[in-house]
């Protein structure tokens, strides 16, 4: 089975995670992504500042990005 690591952009869990998580396939991967953003999404949305970016991506086995959510906060003026 393919492994895989989470990475996460700004905010209190910022960093990859050091072991990697065994998934059966890429649409397995996608759903334990959604699915812990999607438990984590109040927390970061009220602390998030104007005019930043929070990311989680899913990493292959070389480290390279195979999905990436994006919580984007942009001031127009």
């Amino acid at each position: 089975m393919p492994h895989y690591f989470f990475r996460i952009r700004n905010g209190r869990y910022s960093g990859c995670a050091e072991h990697a998580t065994e998934f059966a396939d890429r649409d397995s991967a996608w759903k334990e992504m959604t699915s812990v953003c999607a438990d984590m999404a109040a927390g970061i949305s009220r602390k998030l500042q104007e005019n930043s970016e929070w990311h989680m991506e899913l990493l292959d086995e070389a480290k390279e990005p195979v999905f990436r959510i994006r919580i984007v906060a942009e001031t127009f003026e």
